[in-house]
């Protein structure tokens, strides 16, 4: 008969305890503590006669195993390895040096925060191979992980249901631990979603009474988790409304959501990537039916951060210039939705993808068509909504080279450059009803003074089209641009301002000598 093994809190029904052999099994710890604690209780939970094997990162089994009395198994091999990648990668291998691994238990206690440094491919592949090598072994490993990078993990092991059995994390509450399962298949059946309340007390974990008769979480799609500054010190307008001081105080409520409506408020644009994350881990973890909202308090949104929004699982970004009873109306109009639109399980590349260009100003003509082709590629980003391409061909009189130093881009990703007798900016996540104030922004005088005319291009279909056309200019009619005159080094006093060298006065005394004045 197949060995089940189960991990180490009381009273948790066998559908979310048992871990038979041939699967890898996961459960994040916030503190480091508690998953030596775990790890004691989950061994003392264990037969007599069962095959049990730990193995540590960066300190010694001896000094963290303490059994009581005489539960347990009888033997327990252990083993320590160095807390580095590179002890990861050589688990397996190093195991089956002294280890015949069937029917084993084997606990693999990871040090503080080990995978935060390790990319996400690595990460995964790390436990594909976990999981073929348990299922040929015929062997049951669990990985007890503290840190506090588990929101990102978890996001990221969500989508490896095929290689990991199951997936969990336990959550420090102060007097008590939620135990947030995002998933958990044995011999049982499968469990999703749930989350029970753990009590600690001593080295002993066991669910709380109150779960014991209330499986599922009860349904809360009346309620609503919001920051007290969208109602604009008005009170809650219904008993189902839950009012917070801060979005931090919104998003752990949140946590153990599955069909409420949240919404944060934002009053700084440095509040945008935090938001981001917490959506993120909200939508990526709660699932599709939560109601993400964010409302815009003080005007600071760009297009670029409402879009992240939206790219991370926000159900609907609200403008500053809503007043209250229109987000209101807004707010009821997302009751009952589920969200369909795929978010991506790394955050990383949606802020990297749908961050401006690292570039600004002047570029070389075939590097300004790689970096427009590389934006219009962007899966990521709303079509036919990138960003602006305009020609503007200088007026009579006026060079090209001329108008190119009136050209003063300010946001990081405008790019600019010239050839043919033309002038071509590309303005990403610029609205083409926007782009009249975009180069008034760029230009210190009325572009209509400037050039005689211009065309412009904003939708996928059209800049491709014409970035084919612009890639077949040859070099040699390329424009350059004037070169500024270097400072000159026999000239004091003197700074450059755009224009030319400006020298600065300096004051002389005039002689006082009176020595060969006529009488």
């Amino acid at each position: 008969m197949n060995p089940i093994f189960s991990i180490g809190i009381d009273s948790l029904w066998d559908e979310v305890s048992h871990m038979p052999t041939g699967g890898v099994w996961w459960m994040n710890t916030d503190r480091h503590e508690d998953a030596i604690s775990l790890l004691n209780q989950t061994l003392s939970a264990q037969a007599e006669g069962a095959k049990v094997a730990v193995v540590s990162m960066g300190e010694n089994p001896k000094n963290l195993i303490e059994l009581t009395g005489n539960s347990g198994p009888k033997r327990i091999s252990m083993f320590a390895m160095q807390d580095s990648a590179d002890g990861l990668y050589l688990m397996r291998r190093d195991l089956l040096c002294t280890l015949q691994p069937n029917n084993y238990f084997i606990i693999l206690v990871c040090s503080h925060n080990a995978w935060k440094n390790i990319p996400a491919e690595k990460l995964l592949d790390w436990v594909k191979k976990s999981q073929k090598w348990a299922k040929y072994y015929h062997c049951t490993l669990l990985v007890l992980n503290p840190g506090n990078n588990a929101d990102a993990q978890i996001s990221l092991l969500l989508g490896a249901y095929r290689s990991l059995s199951g997936l969990a994390s336990l959550r420090y509450q102060g007097d008590s631990q939620l135990l947030d399962i995002s998933y958990w298949a044995n011999e049982k059946g499968v469990s999703a979603r749930q989350q029970l309340l753990i009590t600690h007390n001593g080295n002993r974990w066991q669910l709380s009474q109150d779960e014991i008769a209330n499986v599922q979480p009860r349904s809360d799609e009346k309620e609503v988790l919001s920051n007290i500054a969208i109602l604009e010190g008005a009170p809650a307008l219904s008993e189902h409304w839950s009012l917070f001081d801060t979005n931090d105080a919104v998003f752990n409520a949140a946590r153990t959501a599955q069909a409420a409506t949240v919404i944060f408020s934002l009053n700084q644009n440095s509040q945008v990537e935090q938001l981001a994350r917490f959506t993120h881990t909200l939508r990526r973890q709660r699932g599709s039916a939560l109601k993400i909202i964010v409302r815009e308090t003080t005007a600071s949104l760009r297009a670029t951060d409402e879009r992240l929004l939206l790219s991370c699982g926000a159900n609907l970004v609200i403008s500053a210039n809503a007043p209250l009873s229109r987000s209101l109306t807004l707010i009821e109009s997302v009751q009952t939705q589920q969200f369909t639109r795929h978010v991506p399980e790394d955050l990383s590349t949606l802020l990297a993808n749908t961050e401006p260009l690292k570039l600004k100003g002047y570029q070389k003509w075939d590097v300004f068509c790689e970096a427009v082709q590389k934006v219009i590629n962007n899966t990521l980003l709303p079509a036919d909504s990138k960003g602006v391409m305009v020609a503007l061909r200088p007026a009579p009189g006026l060079r090209v080279e001329q108008a190119l130093t009136l050209c003063r881009p300010h946001r990081v990703g405008d790019i600019v450059t010239i050839a043919d007798n033309r002038l071509v900016l590309f303005l990403p996540f610029c609205r083409v009803n926007d782009l009249d104030t975009a180069l008034n922004h760029i230009f210190p005088l009325p572009t209509g003074d400037i050039f005689s005319n211009r065309m412009i291009w904003f939708e996928d279909k059209q800049i491709s089209a014409e970035l084919v056309i612009m890639r077949d200019v040859k070099p040699e009619n390329w424009t350059k641009p004037l070169t500024i005159a270097p400072k000159p080094t026999n000239v004091i006093n003197a700074t450059y301002e755009g224009k030319g060298w400006r020298r600065y006065p300096e004051p002389h005394r005039l002689s006082t000598d009176t020595e060969g004045t006529p009488s």
